[in-house]
């Protein structure tokens, strides 16, 4: 990863790594402001909390599922930066509204403020179901093949870092700074995207088909029917449709169970990202830039013992007074708050290894004018995956089933990913 560093000072890398940057930046600041908002000042039910981050959820993951396809066949037969730039154009349009649905919620009008942010989610979704085929399938057409999985490693550390960065601020700024930063990165995030290089289409043109559910269908048929592939996917959408579950349920165990206050809810969220970054790192060093499922059962069998130990930590905490929350300094002040940060550290450090090699396979063991409809084939099957586990999370959420009973749920599918990440090791290493 420290060669890979040098990367950054190179026009072929850093726009595109600033424009992602930023992306995920803002994207996590309005969403993460979204829900601390929803759940400590407009609802004040754990069910409705539970829910209303799940449609959230799902309302960002539908766009992947439908439009995945057609985002893959125009990443393939048009110049990538130039959607790139369109993609950053309509983001500022994105974040006007969802800066309108912050502003109308703060007013004092929650349904009309809710309808906005949730609007301003799903158009932020299909901006990043056109973006995310692009951000790997650009990589390999910009970097030797040496260098694709420290880029990838870095696109990926720099990605969660960003989520760090704006999941954290999202504790600390009020809904009123929340509402003008979203609208002033979109308009940095085009200015950036305007730096990256050209990336033509490479390969014969493509006959495109705007149909959603057939483009999504032959998208999956041609690329699922190779083995290798077939099982990164699968490995990937079970990664993802844990980490939908986890998103879900966290907010409201950090309000209703650790019973901390919206500051601490951002802390803890935003561990995940310094943990993802870390085993960013961490996985490439281990893999010495060979790209490899080598590591990864073992470090998803990690990750769900870890799920496993941070909700029997979950169940001996020693709760606030009743109405009331810990804010940073109480919370830390607790004899169980180092353990429980440091499981969820440890989670998102053994995911980060899982998955980070995984995305490399899937964008280097195809031709260079097929790794887009690759990327947005995996997106489709993700989505897909993870909006189940979102109709799951509320079904078991309206049986009664608490947050950290939910974490049980985690851990198994930790093994089912551990079960397919080896046989791909198996058929490929």
């Amino acid at each position: 990863m420290l060669n890979a560093m040098g990367l950054l000072r190179q026009r072929r890398f850093l726009p595109l790594f600033a424009t992602q940057f930023l992306g995920a930046f803002n994207d996590n600041l309005f969403k993460t402001s979204m829900v601390l908002f929803a759940t400590y000042a407009i609802f004040n039910d754990p069910h409705m909390e539970t829910n209303f981050n799940a449609l959230a959820t799902g309302i960002a993951i539908l766009p992947f599922f439908l439009f995945s396809a057609l985002a893959g066949q125009l990443a393939d037969s048009h110049d990538k930066a130039r959607i790139i730039r369109i993609v950053k154009t309509a983001e500022i349009g994105i974040m006007l509204l969802g800066a309108a649905g912050l502003m109308v919620a703060r007013a004092g009008y929650p349904g009309a403020g809710i309808g906005l942010m949730l609007g301003a989610v799903l158009f932020l979704g299909v901006h990043s179901t056109f973006f995310g085929p692009i951000k790997y399938a650009i990589l390999p057409q910009h970097l030797k093949p040496c260098d694709v999985l420290g880029g990838t490693g870095l696109v990926e550390a720099g990605t969660y870092l960003a989520i760090l960065l704006g999941t954290v601020m999202a504790g600390y700024v009020p809904i009123e700074g929340a509402a003008i930063l979203v609208i002033v990165v979109a308009l940095i995030g085009w200015i950036t995207a305007r730096q990256v290089p050209p990336a033509p289409r490479e390969g014969p043109r493509l006959k495109l088909n705007y149909n959603p559910f057939t483009a999504s269908w032959r998208l999956i048929r041609t690329t699922m029917h190779i083995p290798r592939l077939f099982l990164a996917i699968c490995a990937i959408s079970f990664f993802w449709t844990i980490g939908a579950v986890l998103i879900i349920i966290f907010p409201p165990l950090v309000k209703n169970v650790l019973t901390a206050d919206e500051r601490v809810a951002s802390g803890a969220i935003a561990v995940f990202s310094v943990g993802v970054a870390i085993g960013s790192v961490v996985i490439n060093t281990m893999l010495k830039g060979r790209i490899s499922a080598r590591y990864s059962p073992l470090s998803v069998i990690a990750m769900g013992v870890f799920v496993v130990i941070f909700s029997f930590l979950c169940r001996s905490w020693i709760p606030a007074a009743p109405g009331t929350y810990y804010d940073w300094s109480e919370f830390v002040a607790q004899p169980r708050a180092v353990p429980i940060m440091l499981s969820l550290l440890a989670i998102a450090t053994t995911g980060g290894m899982f998955v980070v090699p995984l995305y490399a396979f899937l964008t280097t063991t195809v031709e260079k004018d097929q790794t887009a409809r690759t990327v947005a084939a995996n997106n489709v099957v993700n989505s897909g995956a993870m909006t189940l586990g979102s109709v799951v999370a509320i079904g078991i959420n309206v049986m009664g089933v608490r947050p950290v009973d939910m974490l049980f749920l985690v851990a198994a599918m930790c093994l089912v990913s551990a079960w397919i990440a080896q046989k791909l090791h198996a058929a490929c290493d």
